[in-house]
């Protein structure tokens, strides 16, 4: 499955098309190499998302072999999840 749709299709970003700009813009790595949103997604793969307030660590535990509602339990688990201090302009 394309990178950007089991970001979607496991409910940690909302639509496709941001799925996509975080992947162009290098904010998503996966096994710690920046990817591209159709890069596929292996079991077992760590993805890593960096957010502007937050970086999460995830293990991929099941690739769906379709798009379709699966709990996001059986998808993925959360190795780490960091909150980053906010940036203030100087």
């Amino acid at each position: 499955m394309r990178l950007d749709l089991f970001l979607k299709t496991s409910r940690l970003i909302k639509r496709r098309s941001v799925a996509r700009e975080l992947c162009d813009a290098g904010r998503v790595l996966i096994n710690g190499h920046e990817s591209k949103p159709a890069k596929e997604v292996k079991q077992g793969d760590l993805i890593t998302l960096k957010f502007s307030t937050r970086t999460v660590e995830i293990d991929v535990l099941l690739v769906p072999a379709s798009s379709k509602k699966i709990s996001t339990e059986e998808l993925f688990k959360v190795r780490s999840s960091i909150r980053l201090p906010k940036e203030t302009d100087v």
